[in-house]
Parts: structure tokens; C-alpha cells; sequence
């Protein structure tokens, strides 16, 4: 995950703003991250008080929609930054750079971590993990092994593999069939609840959640909608009424609509929030996504996701907490500290690890242009990345 990301393609409009430059979405890299850290606040008893714990719980019910956030919009930015002419090898390369050396010192962590506790250590589950493989194993302990976090970067490296092998067609493909992505990827993930029948039930959530072909489908809605709006063609309401339509369907989705249905809501309200900022950038609207606050989160919003889960989980396993969470005002009050804790060693991977192997293990620029993206990871993205 990177701040602003620049293009050798800007998107044909005529706006005011500098359309190489998307720091909106940046920004919104850490409203992804944020949710994903409010889920499991939620879920891994860090308060113990029962009211407190309904509250945090209610506001981030649902918050592992972080990642499919992350993947949206991880299609949407290599798309937007994807430069013409650019190899392959180069795209990989450049990819790895930017997740792994994080991912490998969060595995090293999490292994030594695993030594202290005197925790068993599965070394085929470790293996895969370590290799990025994980999410294509449905055994329960393997694909949130090690560093669970980490399923999500398998999945994204699946999602890197593929993406210069497809962007061709991609590139020329007609409107109506990159439509017919965006609005056929929200009916398939509604079609995932009757069709996880066909799998084995203790492979379902696997198959729902981690399997990387059927994560696929948030990344390509994003690649999508990135390649419509680079044509001119993107249709959709700006940064404002995306915003509301944002919260509205988080709020509707978490208090009366059947839980079927939420990712397939979630996968419309996000794939507009991040078309509507990116416009917002092109043509040089008002967008508080990319303040420099916003922009610098989002920097770290890749560290924060791969860190937060380990640090969470080894402090309460340290102070015995684990499993029982704190009595009282201390809960809260440690979810705020884990907060600012997670975000202050973020910032210190991303800077003296992060960073520093990009510029050692990236390709560097090309005196003709044909270089790699610079594109952040989601992971996700994510989470992810960014990732």
C-alpha cells in the first residue's frame, strides 16, 4: 500500500485535477484497514464487560468486509495504474517487493511467537504460509495459519498472477461487457450462499471467504469499473451522495437485512465510494479522503492490517487475558490502546522495512516509461492489499 499512485495513462476527462494522482483512494485504504480492526476488536474478547462489548460489536458487525474492500479496490488501482507496454516480469516483480518483506517478518514473528507459547507448529501449514499457498487450502489450521491475517495476501498474490494475463482483454473489451462485470459480481456473491451446498460443510467458509477464485470476483468488479472510468464511461454519483449511499447500507445492512445478503451490498456501496473518490481527484473536487492525515494512514494501512491480529492476540496471551478479555472500562480502553500501538509500529515497518525493500527489490523505472505499476498492494490490499 502506497499514497498517491501515479499513471502514464490519465483518465480522459477534462477535470480540473491532475488525473495521474489518486490520493483519495489512499485515504480510503485506511477506512478498510479501520474496519477490519474494529471486527476483531469485537470478536477477540478484548472486552470483557458485556454492554461494552455489544457496542463495539454493533458498530463493527460488519467489518470483515474490510477485506473485500481492500480487494475492490486493489482491482480498481493496478487497473488505473497499469501502464501500457509494461512486462510482466516487471508487474510481478514489483508486487512481490511490496508484500513480501513485510509478510516474511510477520511470519518470523509470529513463528517465534509460536516458540515462546510453546504453541504446536504445524510445519506443512507454516510452509504454505510462508510461500503465500495458504488460501488454497480449505484444512481448518491451515488457511489462517501462522499470521492468519495473511490468507488475504494469498489471495492477492493469486489476483497478481492473473492480472497481466488478462488486462489485454481487458483493454479491449467493450463497455457493455465491462458493465456486465460490475453488475453480474454482486448477483454472483448472492449466488455463493445456495451454491456453498455443493461443498463439503466444514469447507464452506473456506470456500466463501479465502478460496482466491471466488475472492477473485471483488477484484475484478474493481478492475472493471477502473477500466470504464479510464474510457470515459464510468457512471455512478460523486464523492458526497457515494458517501451516504456508503453509510446507509452499512447501517441497513447491520440492523434489518439478512446477513446473506450483506457482501453482496457492501461489494455496490464500496465499488461507488471508490469510483466516486477517484472522480473526485481527477476532476479536483473537495474529498477529505485525501488530506494528509488520511493520505499518511493509508500509507501505513498495509503494515497496520499484517501487524494488528499478532500484536492483539500476543499482549492478552502475555498479561493472561486471553480468552476472557479486561473487566470494566480497561476493555475499551485497551482496543483504543491497541489501536495506537498497532498504528505507531505501522508506521515503523513501513518505513524501515517497507519501503527501504521497495527501493532495493523493485525494478527501477524504465527510460521508456514501460515500467511497473506503482500501484499499492491490498490487501489488502489488505488487508489488503491490501492488499
Amino acid at each position: 500500500m502506497t499514497s498517491s499512485t501515479v499513471v502514464d495513462r490519465p483518465a480522459p476527462t477534462t477535470g480540473r485535477g491532475d488525473a495521474s494522482r489518486l490520493p483519495s483512494l489512499t485515504g480510503l485504504r485506511w477506512v478498510a484497514a479501520l474496519l477490519v480492526f474494529g471486527f476483531h476488536a469485537g470478536t477477540m474478547r478484548i472486552i470483557a464487560e458485556p454492554g461494552h462489548q455489544a457496542v463495539v460489536s454493533e458498530i463493527f458487525t460488519l467489518g470483515l468486509s474490510g477485506v473485500q474492500f481492500f480487494f475492490i479496490l486493489s482491482g480498481f488501482v493496478l487497473v488505473w495504474s497499469a501502464r501500457t507496454g509494461a512486462s510482466k516480469r516487471r508487474f510481478w516483480r514489483r508486487r512481490l517487493a511490496k508484500i513480501y518483506p513485510n509478510h516474511l517478518l510477520m511470519w518470523a514473528l509470529a513463528m517465534l511467537a509460536a516458540l515462546w507459547f510453546a504453541d504446536p507448529i504445524n510445519p506443512v501449514a507454516a510452509l504454505e504460509n510462508l510461500l503465500l499457498l495458504q488460501a488454497w487450502d480449505p484444512r481448518p489450521g491451515y488457511f489462517y495459519s501462522v499470521n492468519n491475517v495473511s490468507w488475504s495476501l494469498s489471495c492477492e498474490l493469486f489476483f497478481y498472477l492473473c492480472l497481466p494475463l488478462a488486462l489485454p482483454l481487458v483493454r479491449r473489451a467493450r463497455p457493455w461487457m465491462l458493465w456486465a462485470v460490475v453488475i453480474a459480481v454482486p448477483l454472483l456473491i448472492l449466488a455463493l450462499w445456495p451454491g456453498q451446498a455443493l461443498v463439503p460443510e466444514q469447507s464452506r467458509w473456506w470456500f466463501t471467504q479465502v478460496f482466491p477464485l471466488v475472492r477473485s470476483l471483488e477484484f475484478w468488479m474493481g478492475v472493471a469499473a477502473a477500466e470504464l472510468m479510464l474510457r470515459g464511461r464510468w457512471r455512478g454519483p460523486r464523492l458526497p451522495v457515494a458517501g451516504l449511499i456508503f453509510v446507509a447500507t452499512w447501517v441497513a445492512a447491520s440492523q434489518w437485512i439478512r446477513a446473506e445478503l450483506w457482501a453482496a451490498l457492501l461489494s455496490v456501496a464500496y465499488v461507488l465510494v471508490i469510483a466516486a473518490a477517484a472522480d473526485a481527484d481527477v476532476h479536483g473536487r473537495r474529498s477529505p479522503l485525501r488530506s494528509r492525515p488520511m493520505v499518511w494512514l493509508g500509507e501505513v494501512s498495509f503494515a497496520f492490517y499484517l501487524v494488528h491480529v499478532f500484536v492483539i492476540m500476543t499482549i492478552l496471551r502475555l498479561t493472561g487475558d486471553w480468552g476472557t478479555g479486561l473487566p470494566g472500562w480497561w476493555g475499551p480502553t485497551a482496543v483504543i490502546g491497541f489501536l495506537l500501538l498497532t498504528l505507531g509500529l505501522a508506521a515503523l515497518l513501513h518505513r524501515y522495512v517497507e519501503q527501504p525493500m521497495m527501493r532495493v527489490l523493485a525494478p527501477r523505472p524504465a527510460a521508456s516509461g514501460g515500467s511497473s505499476p506503482a500501484a499499492p498492494a491490498s490487501n489488502q490490499d489488505g488487508l489488503t492489499n491490501r492488499r
